[in-house]
């Protein structure tokens, strides 16, 4: 996950003032958008170092005022990373669980008696990527009785609720804000006010299971604290990754609560935090529009930025642009540097313009210092990327004829089996097309 490409190109992106603003800077309107304490790191690996460290500090001081720390636990692929740091810190002996108590969030829910550790158990990958590696006694454990037929699930889940209230509530919950926003397996339709209890899971999550455990065909019901649980809890952790996941984060974080982004919740809890990566914050305001809560250092990037920004809400092309238009969306800054708005719009429909070109793999023996592809070396070799037969085409099919027309190496890997959109048959007859076609005019396909 370090390596994530989709972070390092944020990275690139983003200053690193709009996610680590300096001991001086006015934080709080930095921050004015944002609902939820959130902590930006540079990639998640490290997103996850810092998470595991908040953790690791709440069970220590837990310990010291009540002799235990509870701590509910999710199993969402976000904080699999969390519990590798975790086991890292008992390791270098930074942190103790011979006092933590532990109950799982949510199970996966096949409507029978199935082993608790089959391979899609929520517990079998908690015991596997924390539990099975630190110093918790069984006994602290605590999990769904799912040997429990159909008809006795309500009281299963109120046995738990009293479980957890027994044990003085839960100081703790680490889980995952997933791409839908959820929070366990408390799906978009989840209320505030739900308990523990047997949900329906959603298509978009059937899906994330079949993907996260390696299954065909994921269950359709899951047994799950509810969002009130979750509220009740005295601290709540939460994480997440990606790009896959910057819109439900910007939704749970400065959207209204709803029960359309059931994290968004968290922003009623007076002491929650979400720890992401800078590709799951890219949608937040202060990597995104980040001139509407401080002053920024401005650069051609994030000039032209802001300009195309300012046309989206305005609605007009960036060369009609007025004084009025930068001054009453908070630009007005630009037009002092640059020397008005005319000066802004002339440099950023320069810099668009410089983007255009016939020439997609560099053009040998010319100026590149201009062009969007440098010009050496040639020719290129190129990989595309097609999720479908028919996208290599529908979407650059004229790109691809000049890349081979002035003499690159073209390759096109197409990113299916066969079984979804497109059928055996149909991806054997496209292949057999092309060879014919490859034949007739001299060019090989392997």
């Amino acid at each position: 996950m370090s390596n994530e490409l989709s972070s390092l190109v944020k990275f690139g992106q983003v200053s690193r003032q709009f996610y680590h603003p300096e001991p001086g800077m006015d934080t709080a309107s930095l921050t004015r958008f944002e609902k939820i304490a959130t902590v930006i790191e540079e990639t998640p690996q490290e997103g996850a170092e810092v998470a595991a460290r908040r953790v690791a500090a709440s069970i220590e001081r837990c310990v010291a005022e009540r002799g235990r720390c509870v701590i509910g636990l999710g199993a969402g692929r976000c904080a699999l990373s969390v519990y590798d740091q975790l086991v890292k810190l008992y390791f270098a002996d930074k942190v103790s669980f011979h006092n933590v108590i532990v109950f799982n969030l949510s199970e996966l829910w096949t409507g029978k008696a199935p082993a608790l550790y089959s391979e899609q158990s929520t517990m079998r990958r908690l015991r596997e990527r924390l539990l099975n590696k630190i110093d918790i006694s069984d006994d602290n454990i605590h999990t769904f009785a799912l040997s429990s037929p159909d008809q006795s699930v309500h009281k299963m889940c109120s046995d738990y609720e009293r479980e957890i209230d027994e044990c003085g509530g839960l100081d703790l919950v680490l889980c995952e804000l997933t791409k839908s926003g959820s929070l366990a397996y408390n799906d978009p339709g989840s209320m505030s006010n739900t308990n523990c209890r047997l949900t329906s899971l959603s298509n978009d999550t059937r899906t994330r299971i079949a993907e996260s455990y390696r299954c065909d065909v994921a269950p359709m019901t899951a047994v799950t604290l509810g969002i009130s649980n979750i509220l009740m809890a005295r601290e709540v952790v939460c994480v997440a990754w990606g790009v896959d996941s910057a819109k439900a984060v910007s939704e749970s974080v400065e959207g209204p609560c709803s029960e359309h982004a059931p994290a968004s919740y968290l922003q009623v809890h007076n002491n929650a935090v979400l720890f992401t990566d800078i590709a799951a914050a890219s949608r937040l305001t202060r990597l995104e529009f980040p001139w509407r809560v401080t002053s920024c250092v401005w650069d051609k990037r994030l000039v032209r930025r802001a300009a195309i920004w300012l046309c989206r809400i305005t609605g007009k092309s960036v060369l009609k642009l007025t004084s009025k238009d930068y001054n009453d969306n908070g630009l007005s800054e630009l037009m002092v540097i640059y020397g008005g708005a005319y000066q802004v719009n002339l440099q950023v429909f320069n810099d668009m313009q410089s983007t255009i070109t016939g020439w997609p793999g560099g053009k040998p023996d010319a100026d590149d210092s201009s062009r969007p592809e440098r010009a050496l070396p040639f020719p290129k070799r190129v990989l595309v990327f097609s999720p479908h037969p028919d996208d290599a085409v529908v979407s650059m099919g004229g790109t691809l004829h000049r890349l081979v027309h002035q003499g690159h190496d073209v390759h096109v890997a197409f990113q299916t089996s066969g079984d979804v959109a497109v059928g055996d048959d149909s991806m054997l007859r496209c292949i057999m097309v092309m060879r014919r076609i490859a034949k007739r005019y001299g060019v090989t396909i392997n």
